[in-house]
């Protein structure tokens, strides 16, 4: 019987997941959506994903790949699923793809996008969705930190931990910094992150932002490649990839994947 490659592009609040990648034991992205494909469709398959998200964090537009046993209308696809999904789980849109096409090693780059809520108090609409960090930041400053950022550069500073032999040469396109209303919005876009890059790229960027650390010092952890030189690590809430980028169009449709 032949198999039909769909790739789904997913949209979920992590506040109460342990990452996108399947663990045992405990409630996953993963999980969640090979559930829901099994009760759809009567038969189980894995999931492969663009981009790995920690627990607690959030995706506006993942990438996840499935196999069904026969071919089903988009449509089907993403209304069934949706219906076994839970609520903090939801299916945008579905393609049916080529066998060849890997939704991670085809991908060209990633987009992630971290949070700031800076006021003085706290706001229960943000509480999930952004580091609460009241205070003034230098946006000026954490944007010349983040160009230093920009091309290609070994981001071991950056990671927490050993990558276990892995590179952890990355090429960074595009770093931003910039103020919305009360927030502080980071944006991200390389071919790829290391585990936890953002995040402490993030906290490490505030400490610019509040004048305790200086660009110059900044550059010098970046250029020491040393582990988990870059702290603090900022909390999983505040950060969301929004994109992942290929270099033609999954679907019929020129959507912005």
């Amino acid at each position: 019987m032949d198999f039909v490659k769909h790739v789904l592009i997913l949209e979920y609040d992590g506040t109460g997941y342990h990452g996108s990648q399947w663990q045992a034991g405990v409630s996953t992205i993963q999980g969640e959506v090979e559930s829901a494909v099994e009760k759809l469709f009567g038969n189980s398959s894995r999931l492969r994903a663009a981009s790995r998200t920690d627990a607690g964090v959030h995706a506006k537009c993942q990438v996840v790949s499935f196999w069904v046993k026969k071919e089903y209308e988009n449509s089907t696809v993403t209304k069934g699923l949706n219906h076994y999904l839970p609520k903090d789980i939801a299916v945008k849109n579905t393609y049916k793809v080529d066998d060849s096409f890997d939704v991670r090693r085809d991908a060209v780059s990633r987009e992630y996008q971290y949070r700031i809520l800076r006021r003085e108090y706290r706001s229960p609409f943000y509480e999930r969705y952004a580091w609460y960090l009241p205070g003034k930041f230098d946006v000026t400053a954490m944007n010349e930190a983040c160009k230093l950022l920009e091309g290609v550069h070994d981001f071991i500073s950056f990671c927490p931990s050993n990558e276990k032999g892995k590179s952890t040469i990355r090429c960074m396109y595009e770093t931003k910094v910039y103020e919305l209303e009360d927030l502080i919005i980071i944006n991200m876009k390389a071919n790829a992150f290391l585990t936890h890059q953002v995040r402490s790229t993030v906290g490490l960027l505030t400490k610019v932002g509040s004048n305790k650390v200086g660009v110059g010092e900044f550059n010098n952890i970046l250029k020491a490649k040393h582990v988990g030189l870059a702290k603090p690590v900022a909390p999983a809430c505040g950060l969301c990839l929004m994109k992942v980028n290929y270099a033609k169009p999954i679907g019929d449709e020129d959507e912005n994947i």
